[in-house]
């Protein structure tokens, strides 16, 4: 790989770095390529049960380079809707469909696709100098990468229209106000302390984790019985794990649980 994304393995979990720091981790195809692999690399290793993703430099991701596969030129116009679903799109679904947490630290810009990657991610953590912004509407494109998703989910539909139509940056600590992201962390923390928080994760009940991912992803869509006849099975098949047995005896022992994941 030309190392686009720099992959570093920990002990239990990955953390996996966007690589461009020239050009503010603005993504192409070569690049989404690479992260994909990663992810499915990830998903594939029995030991890695969290991910960290982030990014180097000044800037978390500033979307989509504005090369030649996004250019029009005097063939016509570019398939955007092509790139979305073949290469975007297929990162956003991945990183949600990871049966591990994925924490992720926004470091800088996180703009256009980059700011729907990290809002793909199960918890965010962003430096207070980071900000968020839509800025499709600046260049006449509408948000895609799960956008429109995620940001009238997590903020309410008047503020994620605002948002997209006017093309305003959020900074973090706002965004930790409106519940976009986890929390706002001092610059000079917020590696450490995500590196922690992952590191926290990958102790944790693998197959509890993978199942809450499962039961949020349904929340949004399920109504009340069908997301309640969900809980129930994923509760069921909980309670016949492992890591319910050993999280019960430490309970009883008073002692911290020593997880050993199902994965």
């Amino acid at each position: 790989m030309s190392e686009m994304i720099r992959t570093e393995r920990r002990v239990g979990w990955w953390k996996i770095t966007l690589n461009r720091p020239d050009k503010l981790n603005a993504v192409n195809e070569a690049m989404l390529g690479e992260l994909l692999s990663v992810l499915e690399s990830a998903a594939a290793d029995p030991l890695c049960r969290a991910l960290l993703l982030t990014g180097e430099g000044r800037g978390f991701c500033a979307g989509q380079e504005l090369g030649p596969a996004v250019m029009p030129d005097e063939n016509g116009p570019p398939d955007l809707e092509n790139l979305a679903a073949t290469w975007h799109h297929r990162v956003v679904r991945r990183i949600r469909a990871l049966p591990l947490p994925v924490v992720c630290a926004v470091n800088g810009v996180a703009a256009g696709a980059g700011a729907s990657f990290a809002l793909a991610c199960d918890i965010v953590l962003a430096a207070r100098s980071a900000r968020f912004l839509q800025a499709f509407v600046n260049i006449g494109l509408v948000p895609d990468s799960g956008a429109s998703f995620f940001l009238t989910r997590a903020i309410g539909e008047a503020r994620a229209r605002a948002l997209a139509m006017l093309g305003e940056t959020v900074d973090a600590a706002r965004a930790e106000e409106w519940g976009l992201i986890w929390k706002a962390v001092d610059d000079v923390a917020l590696m450490e302390e995500a590196e922690k928080l992952t590191a926290s994760l990958s102790h944790g009940p693998t197959e509890s984790l993978a199942a809450m991912k499962r039961m949020f992803a349904a929340a949004g869509q399920n109504t009340l019985d069908a997301q309640l006849d969900l809980e129930a099975a994923l509760q069921g098949a909980a309670g016949r794990s492992a890591d319910y047995a050993e999280g019960v005896r430490a309970f009883l022992e008073k002692r911290a649980p020593n997880f050993r994941g199902g994965r």
